[in-house]
């Protein structure tokens, strides 16, 4: 009687073994019943309103150009303000001097902490050179105070943001080219910061010469490889792609700024009294002020915190701790000052 037979042990790796890098990745199934999943939102709505959240925008531009009353017609409130009484001629600073106003607005139980920072003084000096330092200098100082308070051992619940969300630069009306100020500024800033270029007074151009200095713009921008908001590199998906693509072919946003109301057909509307008629700042027809309004606030604020945080934030932070290991030191025993180790944009 032949003994049974012994079964051959079996190879360490199978031939039909899938590879840890080849498995295949989560897959969705079917629900047969109400899980609940989607009320996370309405958690998240109910958070957000009692809560509040913070949103900090800068404008930029010489004099005259009615940054304080485009902000003040964005939120539809005084939220910034002129430092000289009206019938007061406004003194022009010498140098750029940042002035920050924080308000806190809320609409239908949201509340918004709201912080405005304007530049008077820039671009209005004879020689302009470098007064985009203080700007720059702010925009880090506000990145170096969120990464002090992140790297601390004991931290905050919820660390005070006060990182410059967007900054909307103010391009005069010239109807020609952007000026050198102008492109540099944009080239400099857009790599900390999320430009959002616009076309002042627009209402001091033709339809025509606004076409055609928006083409111009857009051309300088490509010819200098500036990268205004939205930015093509952090579009996430085709539907995002398509909808920014459409946002870029209207940027600059040609806007006109008016913060009070006029009788319009019988409604009160927001615009500017001319001898010729009334603009009306929110009717697409007159200037491209909603698509700005549409975009800083409606569709994309959210978006504007998130790339602020995961892109120009991160940008700084990797740089300053990178800084930290080439001087010997912990990010827990502190950061070096920024005297110490500087890096020039």
């Amino acid at each position: 009687m032949e003994p049974p037979a012994v079964p051959e042990e079996e190879e360490e790796d199978e031939e039909g073994a899938v590879p840890l890098s080849m498995a295949p990745g989560p897959v969705g199934c079917q629900l047969f019943g109400y899980v609940g999943i989607e009320a996370v939102l309405d958690q998240m709505k109910i958070k957000t309103m009692k809560t509040g959240f913070e949103f900090n925008i800068m404008v930029v531009g010489q004099s005259g150009l009615g940054k304080s009353t485009m902000v003040n017609t964005l939120f539809k409130s005084k939220v910034s303000r002129k430092s000289s009484q009206p019938g007061q001629e406004e003194r022009i600073p010498k140098t750029v001097q940042l002035q920050s106003i924080t308000h806190v607005i809320e609409e239908k139980g949201v509340k918004m902490k709201l912080t405005v920072t304007d530049t008077p003084g820039f671009g209005d000096q004879i020689n302009n050179e470098n007064c985009w330092d203080p700007i720059i200098k702010y925009i880090n100082e506000q990145y170096e105070r969120y990464l002090r308070e992140e790297i601390l051992i004991t931290r905050k619940r919820k660390i005070p943001d006060t990182r410059v969300h967007g900054c909307v630069y103010f391009v005069p009306p010239t109807g020609h080219w952007l000026r050198p100020l102008d492109l540099e500024f944009m080239r400099r800033l857009s790599k900390i910061v999320n430009v959002v270029p616009v076309i002042a007074k627009a209402d001091t151009l033709t339809l025509e010469e606004r076409a055609e200095f928006k083409q111009r713009i857009q051309e300088n921008l490509k010819t200098h490889a500036i990268s205004v908001y939205p930015q093509e590199d952090f579009d996430q998906d085709p539907e995002d792609r398509a909808l920014n693509d459409r946002i870029r072919e209207n940027i600059p946003f040609a806007v006109v700024g008016a913060d009070q109301e006029h009788q319009v057909n019988g409604k009160r509307v927001l615009g500017r009294k001319t001898k010729w008629g009334i603009i009306e700042v929110e009717n697409p027809a007159h200037c491209e002020f909603p698509l700005l309004r549409d975009l800083l606030i409606r569709s994309h604020l959210q978006d504007l915190k998130d790339i602020t945080h995961n892109v120009h934030y991160e940008s700084y932070r990797v740089r300053r701790l990178n800084e930290s290991n080439q001087l010997g030191l912990s990010p827990l025993n502190g950061l070096p000052g920024k005297g110490e180790a500087s890096s020039h944009l």
